[in-house]
């Protein structure tokens, strides 16, 4: 793969030159999950036409007729036939073999758009419908979904991990540009590391969050999201410009008394939770130690008591 253009954060983002803007486009979307209407409706936004989209469960039917009005619910080969750009936003584990069975079937047109939104996933898992004349695009944007219209709004300046041909790469940035984000350009080979870090960081953050808020009110914390928001939002603002540098705490002390009264407290209360913050002690641990943060005749007690804590919940 060629050397991809600069980070879009640290420079203004340009619009691309009229030559390079896709043209008005037919929408199509298959999967009217959380991702794909939002992005349809950003993409009407922009002054393409959606117009067929498909989805089976009550819940997708809904998102479809709240973010894309008048827009017929059709089956997803209906929708190939009809759209110019077709969004395919479907559960990662499914992508490959509705592809193949697209593709199979004649259901592709050449020149048509396939644009998959899966962060696992680069252009390799469209190479059936390249075969069928069909022009692939990985677009998955690293923002979190409500299936309501705030997904609109909250994809202004929301990053986009993309992966296209090279002589795709005007129109995939172009697309992404016009639903309001900014392009991170992933190579193919690195969707999955790529995939795994803003799960790491995200879907792991709810859970933590979740935990942090039933430990509150089992403590007697009347409002856990009164008294988490300002901290929380305090250390992700830390811990984006600082890094390592950020860490605070019992474990980046290296308390190991306090960490063994919570290891037992989380072991009466919540033992479910005692495995995570084990693990995440540990990764903390070993991060204080590598960044000059956590003493080094601290740590010693400090690993004791996880690796105790560790043997006991075995």
């Amino acid at each position: 793969m060629t050397t991809p253009p600069p980070n879009p954060r640290s420079e203004p983002t340009e619009h691309p030159a009229p030559q390079d803007r896709p043209a008005r486009l037919t929408v199509g979307v298959v999967g009217a999950g959380r991702v794909g209407p939002a992005l349809a409706a950003s993409l009407q936004l922009a002054g393409h036409r959606p117009v067929a989209v498909s989805g089976v469960s009550d819940a997708s039917v809904r998102r479809a007729a709240t973010l894309l009005p008048d827009v017929p619910l059709v089956p997803p080969a209906e929708v190939l036939a009809q759209a110019d750009l077709v969004l395919l936003t479907v559960p990662d584990d499914v992508l490959p073999g509705l592809v193949e069975g697209f593709a199979e079937t004649g259901a592709v047109r050449p020149g048509q758009l396939l644009v998959h939104t899966s962060g696992r996933y680069g252009t390799k898992v469209l190479e059936p419908a390249l075969r069928a004349g069909g022009l692939p695009l990985a677009l998955h944007p690293a923002m979190t979904f409500t299936g309501t219209p705030v997904d609109v709004q909250r994809l202004a300046g929301c990053s986009f991990g993309v992966t296209a041909p090279e002589e795709l790469r005007m129109a995939a940035e172009a697309l992404v540009i016009e639903m309001g984000g900014e392009p991170e350009w992933i190579a193919e080979e690195n969707r999955a590391l790529y995939h795994a870090a803003l799960a790491l960081g995200a879907n792991h953050l709810v859970t933590l969050v979740a935990e942090s808020m039933e430990l509150l009110r089992e403590a007697g914390v009347g409002a856990p999201d009164r008294m988490l928001g300002p901290l929380l939002g305090a250390a992700l603002d830390n811990a984006l410009r600082s890094g390592d540098a950020a860490l605070t705490g019992p474990v980046a002390r290296g308390d190991a008394g306090t960490v063994a009264a919570h290891i037992t407290e989380l072991r009466k209360h919540a033992p479910q939770t005692v495995a995570g913050y084990l693990a995440m002690a540990r990764a903390t641990a070993d991060r204080a130690l590598a960044h000059g943060l956590l003493k080094p005749e601290l740590a010693e007690d400090l690993l004791g008591v996880l690796a105790t804590g560790a043997e006991e919940t075995r």
